[in-house]
């Protein structure tokens, strides 16, 4: 008995993506092994896409100048000072390796920094 349904894109058992139908008769889920016979797939439109976000807003490159502190990626959190909604983060390992890491947040509008023990 499936514990899913709904979408065929699915496994009706585990829930796993299923893979794109090809030259075999059967689509095996390649978790649990549930197989599905292509012919349930008949009429059904597979489409797909991939975006890469533009090179000049990527955050792999850091420079060293004045807005260093303003790269990488920004997120929707509420700056405490000025109360606008835009800051970015970076993470560093502060404590011992068995502790969390620490999150250190900027504001993009008035520069505040604040940090966050995870």
């Amino acid at each position: 008995m499936s514990c899913f349904s709904g979408d065929l894109n699915f496994c009706p058992e585990c829930g796993n993506i299923l893979p794109v139908p090809g030259r075999e008769n059967t689509i095996t889920c390649p978790r649990c092994s549930f197989k599905i016979p292509v012919r349930e797939f008949t009429g059904q439109v597979i489409k797909s896409s991939v975006v890469f976000n533009p090179l000049d807003q990527s955050s792999s490159t850091v420079d060293s100048g004045e807005d260093a502190e303003l790269k990488g990626p920004v997120i929707d959190r509420r700056c405490s000072r000025c109360n606008k909604e835009g800051m970015v983060y970076h993470t560093r390992q502060m404590r011992s390796a068995d502790e969390g890491q620490t999150v250190f947040f900027t504001c993009i509008h008035c520069r505040f920094q604040e940090k966050e023990d995870s």
